[in-house]
């Protein structure tokens, strides 16, 4: 079955799961199908433009542009722009899939719903708990980087400061989807003014226009460029690609816009100039004004080339952006799990109970849910930060490529059983299909083949696909369990 271009289209069952719905008035979901009761309904045109367009720009700046680029420059030397510019492209390439997809077919569940319709029940069970398990571990990572930093401001307990972090952005959450809409609009902007100061203050120093500098353009390749050797680039690639992650992030917050359609479009077609911009440039400038290997790797490099510039207390001024940063990503993940948990709910995979909303449309449980399980993982970073809290993040760790796949997939999928009226219908297209979707998927596979070659990312791709068969016998199980509960004779 093609994607409609009807909002929210509900398709036949399958392997016996009667069909779901979005999270639109008026509609059954799986629970509620014969007993009549209307699904619990979300709030939509909670965000405007201006909201739409920060959080996708805010989605693909984290700290790991700020602080991690250092440890990328220094695996792959000068040559890191490459592995920047490397994942980014694949990253654009799926994000004009999805694009394809949300546009055609704006809903809430995203790609779940087009892994669901493409590839079966099973792949859009496993992806949307995938994708809940993620940013439930990035909320309690994010809090516990936000603690350490107001901690060592103010000489207290790192841990403090983590849950009243926590606190306040699941505070903000539960007002209304505005109030996140609000709040990610401003440190997002706080986030996007620090890279375009940095991209003009930059740009003037490489071309001997700021006071002090001289002509250093060429110094990007003054020690050599692809000094660590060819695989450097694939390492660095491996390292960028989970930096993108989030891009994603509008395709799901444009469901509970007045347009999602067209927010979805606006917010694809400019994903190639954010990549290439923020990151791609701001590396380049990186390694034009200071030689590679003077480019700190525990520090913000940021912090560095802006003290270069003569700028006062710049180490200052980059923690506080980095700990902007983090309270964004914590932000943004607290919206996003409760957003794909409810999806899951109306579906019939997640507990019913997280359907439901308040007053003002906010899925209050499903935050609530997706909160506590973050209490938990800063509570177990303090109580055994070896274990508990490391195992949650590197089981996720590869959580992000396994995504990309599914979403490229699907795409692959869906168009092929498009008419040609239907192709012709499209508002965003995805190039030169299916070769660059190919392209896009044999790209990913190479990437997460090349985890189990790094020591450091080897881990992580052992524990995500632990995860990943975890689920795939969750969904037998829950299948198993829905048939029982189908043919009990208690059943009324």
């Amino acid at each position: 079955m093609a994607l409609s271009r009807k909002s929210d289209v509900n398709p036949p069952a399958r392997d016996g799961v009667p069909p779901g719905t979005s999270a639109h008035a008026g509609q059954k979901d799986p629970a509620g199908a014969e007993s009549g009761q209307p699904v619990r309904t979300l709030h939509k045109g909670g965000f405007r433009q201006r909201h739409l367009t920060m959080i996708a720009l805010g989605g693909i700046i984290g700290a790991s542009l700020f602080v991690g680029s250092g440890s990328v420059i220094h695996t792959a030397g000068p040559a890191a722009v490459l592995s920047y510019a490397l994942g980014g492209v694949l990253v654009i390439f799926v994000m004009r899939m999805l694009g394809e997809m949300a546009t055609a077919k704006p809903t809430l569940g995203s790609f779940m719903e087009y892994a669901r319709e493409a590839l079966g029940e099973r792949a859009g069970f496993v992806v949307g708990w995938l994708y809940w398990y993620f940013w439930v571990g990035v909320v309690a990572f994010e809090a516990v980087v936000g603690g350490k930093l107001l901690g060592g401001w103010f000489h207290a307990p790192d841990w403090v400061f983590a849950l009243v972090l926590m606190f306040i952005l699941t505070a903000t959450n539960l007002l209304s989807a505005r109030s996140f809409g609000e709040t990610e609009f401003w440190l997002a902007s706080i986030k996007v003014a620090t890279i375009i100061v940095f991209l003009s203050v930059g740009a003037l120093v490489v071309l001997g226009l700021w006071p002090g500098s001289q002509l250093s353009v060429a110094d990007i390749g003054r020690y050599g460029f692809v000094v660590n050797g060819g695989f450097s680039i694939l390492q660095g690639v491996v390292v960028v690609i989970f930096s993108y992650f989030g891009a994603e992030i509008v395709t799901m917050a444009a469901a509970e816009s007045e347009h999602p359609a067209k927010a979805v479009a606006k917010a694809t077609n400019t994903v190639l100039w954010r990549i290439l911009i923020f990151y791609v440039g701001s590396v380049a400038l990186l390694l034009m004004i200071t030689p590679w290997t003077e480019i700190p790797s525990n520090s913000s490099p940021f912090a560095a080339a802006f003290d270069k510039f003569g700028l006062p207390a710049a180490e200052q001024i980059m923690n506080i952006v980095v700990l902007t940063a983090a309270l964004s990503v914590l932000n943004s993940g607290l919206y996003t799990a409760s957003r794909m948990l409810f999806a899951l709910a109306n579906r019939g995979w997640a507990p019913n109970w997280t359907k439901d909303c308040n007053s003002r449309g906010v899925p209050w449980k499903a935050i609530l849910l997706s909160t506590i399980v973050g209490y938990v993982a800063v509570a177990m970073n303090y109580v055994s930060p070896d274990r508990v809290f490391s195992f949650i993040m590197n089981s996720a760790g590869a959580v992000a490529l396994f995504v990309y796949v599914i979403i490229a997939l699907s795409q692959l999928s869906l168009r092929s059983r498009m008419t040609d009226d239907e192709r012709t219908m499209l508002g965003l297209k995805m190039w030169l299909h299916p070769w660059l979707g190919i392209v896009t998927v044999v790209g990913i596979v190479v990437i997460i083949f090349s985890m189990s070659l790094i020591e450091a990312t080897r881990p992580q791709l052992w524990l995500s696909l632990v995860s990943l068969g975890v689920l795939l016998v969750a969904y037998s199980v829950a299948q198993w369990v829905r048939r029982r509960a189908r043919t009990s004779p208690l059943r009324s």
